[in-house]
């Protein structure tokens, strides 16, 4: 009895540590569920958080900003025009060239949303609303063709060439040969700008008078005695830029001072820029951005101080 009785006792023993172990891994995997659970919630939310919110672009703007004038202006217009519609590829910047004056009368009639002026507002044009927005300074080189051996010449000579004073290049150290004065035409920003800058206005004699700096350009490199006046960021190796008063006509001597035909290039409004559309807001805001001054000087022209 005794024994039977030990056997019984050792059966219950062991279902008892049986039945111990099989709650111990239920517990043991119940736990580890839990566990993978949690990680694969946590995974989950680290997931969800790694995704970055949507930078912030620059195509919320759209539309097509309208600007018409100088021909001087046309390289900083085009490279300003093309480096804005690449940060906003929704808006349009269509430069059109047709002379300050122009410009400044379709920015009066209310046809365009910008002016481009290669001068100083007229005090009647400020009088009519229009805002005189400085970008940039340039400076008027007066060249001849690349052959002419004058290579300098005072402000006062100058004046006497385009008044008809001086006719020949001889008179200023030069060979025996006819000054052909070449100009740009009435209402040219650069040719108002030249006239006062020389105290010569409505006093000049040109044998021509072209309707862009590019053809001026183009004419007084193929025309022997010829002498002429164009944006300072134009000039190439096919013409001679002159000294004026002993001085070059460079950035460091412009913003010295000491070289003296130099004007303002202006990209005027009706209204301060704080009253434009949110797209001539958004373009002046680039003009005064560090990529703004970055495309002014690689164009070849000074930052307003």
């Amino acid at each position: 009895m005794r024994v039977r009785h030990s056997k019984g006792l050792a059966l219950v023993g062991a279902c008892i540590l049986f039945a111990m172990s099989l709650a111990a891994c239920g517990n043991s995997d119940t736990a580890a569920d839990a566990a993978n659970t949690a990680s694969s919630a946590e995974v989950s939310t680290v997931a969800e958080s790694s995704v970055a919110a949507p930078a912030e672009t620059t195509t919320d703007l759209s539309g097509s900003i309208s600007m018409v004038g100088s021909t001087s202006m046309e390289k900083l217009a085009n490279a300003m025009a093309e480096a804005f519609m690449e940060k906003y590829p929704n808006v349009t910047v269509a430069p059109e060239f047709t002379g300050s004056g122009a410009g400044l009368e379709s920015l009066a009639k209310g046809t365009v949303d910008i002016g481009d002026a290669s001068r100083a507002l007229s005090d009647d044009e400020k009088a009519g609303g229009a805002v005189e927005n400085i970008v940039a300074i340039d400076g008027i080189a007066v060249i001849t063709d690349s052959e002419n051996a004058v290579s300098d010449i005072t402000s006062e000579q100058l004046a006497q060439i385009y008044t008809g004073e001086i006719t020949n290049w001889s008179d200023l150290g030069g060979a025996d040969e006819q000054i052909v004065v070449i100009g740009r035409e009435a209402g040219s920003g650069t040719r108002d700008a030249f006239e006062e800058l020389n105290d010569v206005k409505d006093a000049c004699k040109y044998a021509q008078e072209l309707d862009s700096t590019g053809a001026v350009l183009a004419k007084v490199a193929a025309t022997p005695g010829a002498i002429g006046y164009v944006s300072l960021d134009v000039v190439d190796d096919t013409v001679k830029a002159l000294q004026l008063n002993s001085v070059d006509a460079t950035e460091d001597n412009i913003l010295a001072g000491t070289y003296v035909l130099q004007r303002p290039f202006v990209m005027a409004t009706m209204g301060e820029i704080s009253e434009q559309n949110d797209l001539v807001k958004a373009f002046f805001d680039f003009i005064h951005s560090e990529e703004g001054q970055q495309v002014i000087t690689s164009v070849g022209l000074i930052i307003p101080q």
